[in-house]
């Protein structure tokens, strides 16, 4: 016989007390969350954001230009009128390398950008079909692959002429092998689970499941890899600038810079530390954010 005083009522206390969970996420809210963790990404993120804006609202708080030429104060050493000195012909090392900034982080971004969209559509479509394509169009990036991209960069830019878009051709024509890659890897893993099987199933036909349901589900490589793109793209225009393949006088990245402050490195020290300064803290504090950005990420991580 069943006891009736085992189907007695909760108390009201029971009733009222709420289980702890944990709050629901999306994808980007998990990874700002976890990356807020990683110290040295945000200190990563921060200076990323200090040295954009010292680039972009910096030259509008300094009493000088780029091109101002005053050769009663060449060679100043760094004081409060010039904090980081004056060059062989007078102008301001600083407000020099606030454009130089501008350049820079200029080339890495747009540069990111193109191989971005090349690398993207070039490793999905290649993933998503297989067989033959995928086979003929990874050739293709294997033989690219094989050759130094600097020495490619190098190359093109001497056939190209220097100049600041032969630089985003260079470096766009050769410097999306590494993306394809990526995302071909991820693709050819998304392309077989249950959901791109259920879209196929209702009807989508291949470029909607390529772009509206895979491409979508790698983009948190994706991040990661663009996010580790920039400061190589930053340090193939300092390399080319300072070889004499990058941008032209007037103009001024922080490669040209190193590349006038090598000269005068012994009498004048200080015209080769600031612009080799600024390149080494934007290329830590990129690939710090990179780094907090893949653990953030990986979903092997989460809990």
């Amino acid at each position: 016989m069943i006891n009736d005083s085992l189907f007695a009522p909760l108390p009201k206390e029971a009733l009222q007390k709420k289980e702890k969970t944990r709050p629901s996420l999306n994808f980007w809210q998990d990874g700002w969350s976890r990356l807020k963790q990683n110290k040295m990404s945000m200190i990563g993120l921060y200076l990323i954001i200090l040295i954009a804006l010292f680039s972009i609202i910096g030259p509008f708080l300094v009493p000088y230009t780029y091109q101002n030429i005053d050769l009663a104060r060449t060679f100043l050493n760094p004081s409060w009128q010039h904090w980081f000195g004056t060059d062989e012909l007078g102008r301001d090392v600083l407000v020099r390398v606030m454009w130089g900034g501008r350049i820079s982080l200029t080339v890495g971004l747009v540069a990111s950008f193109i191989n971005l969209v090349i690398g993207v559509i070039y490793g999905g479509i290649s993933g998503y079909f297989g067989g033959k394509i995928d086979e003929f169009m990874m050739r293709i990036v294997d033989i690219i692959y094989s050759i130094p991209i600097l020495l490619i960069v190098i190359l093109l830019m001497v056939i190209l002429k220097p100049g600041l878009t032969n630089i985003f051709i260079a470096l766009g024509l050769s410097y999306w092998v590494g993306m394809a890659r990526i995302v071909r890897g991820q693709i050819l893993t998304l392309k077989e689970q249950e959901f791109a099987l259920a879209a196929k199933m209702l009807g989508a036909t291949n470029r909607q499941v390529l772009f509206k349901h895979l491409l979508p589900n790698t983009i948190g490589p994706i991040t990661v890899s663009v996010t580790l793109m920039i400061p190589n793209a930053i340090f193939f225009e300092a390399f080319l600038s300072f070889i004499g393949l990058g941008v032209s006088a007037p103009m001024a990245s922080w490669g040209v810079l190193a590349s006038d402050g090598i000269r005068a490195i012994n009498a004048y020290p200080f015209l080769l530390f600031f612009p080799a300064f600024f390149i080494c803290l934007t290329m830590l504090s990129f690939n710090f954010l990179g780094d907090g950005l893949r653990d953030a990420f990986d979903p092997r991580l989460r809990k």
